[in-house]
């Protein structure tokens, strides 16, 4: 009976690996879609193990256990996507560029603002596409480097994916049937820690520094004859 169940248990877990693999071969090579993967897949390896006769109430059980997940992740991709084509963020991004100016250690600590509050939806290529097409050319601009950002924007992206409808902590409630608040509240602590750090703790030598031969803003003026380092003739 022993060597029955670990058989058994054995062929579950190499038809789940094989599950695993086979979506993501069919989605990465785009054989099919996503949605058509994740359907045909789990099935067809079903009917492998022989588990035809199961196969309904399985997959009730399954959807009735995800359900709640699913139904709040819906919901906050929904709002976050209607917030975001309505302009939620703009004068957010606006008012980080116009306190920021030209100070990369300013631009840097906005950029985890701005990522933290954009990754509230949970979808990291939203917060991504966002934060990277409005603040890219500031970085450009002022000679900083792009590494700086994306660093930046996985920092905090990082940190805001441990909200409910979060991908990571949304698996973590279907597979350990919990409800958010069992899941979601330990982490606040370690999440609370990780926003101070990622919005307060960037480094100056982080927010990059000009390359040899730069000239910034205050390069400009002594060369200029404006700023304090030069003195004009006559003055002495």
């Amino acid at each position: 009976m022993n060597s029955f169940v670990l058989v058994n248990g054995n062929l579950i877990a190499i038809l789940g690996f094989l599950t695993i693999g086979l979506f993501l071969v069919l989605t990465m090579t785009r054989r099919v879609s996503v949605l058509t993967a994740l359907v045909l897949v789990p099935v067809v390896t079903a009917l492998v193990g022989g588990f035809a006769a199961g196969m309904g109430p399985m997959i009730l059980e399954g959807l009735g256990k995800v359900a709640p997940t699913g139904i709040m992740i819906a919901f906050a991709v929904l709002y976050f996507s209607l917030m975001i084509d309505t302009g939620l963020f703009d004068p957010l991004i606006r008012g980080i560029l116009r306190l920021a100016k030209d100070d990369p250690l300013r631009i840097a600590v906005g950029t985890a603002v701005l990522t933290m509050c954009v990754a509230l939806d949970g979808d990291g290529a939203s917060t991504f596409l966002i934060t990277v097409s409005a603040l890219l050319p500031v970085y450009k601009r002022l000679n900083m480097s792009p590494l700086v950002l994306t660093g930046v924007v996985c920092l905090g992206a990082g940190v805001m994916n441990m909200v409910p409808w979060g991908g990571p902590t949304a698996r973590a409630m279907a597979v350990l049937k919990l409800d958010s608040s069992e899941v979601f509240a330990p982490v606040l602590p370690a999440m609370a820690a990780g926003i101070v750090w990622a919005g307060g703790g960037v480094p100056d030598r982080a927010a990059g520094t000009p390359p040899p031969g730069h000239r910034g803003p205050a390069r400009r003026a002594q060369d200029s004859g404006r700023g304090p380092g030069r003195v004009r003739a006559g003055t002495r």
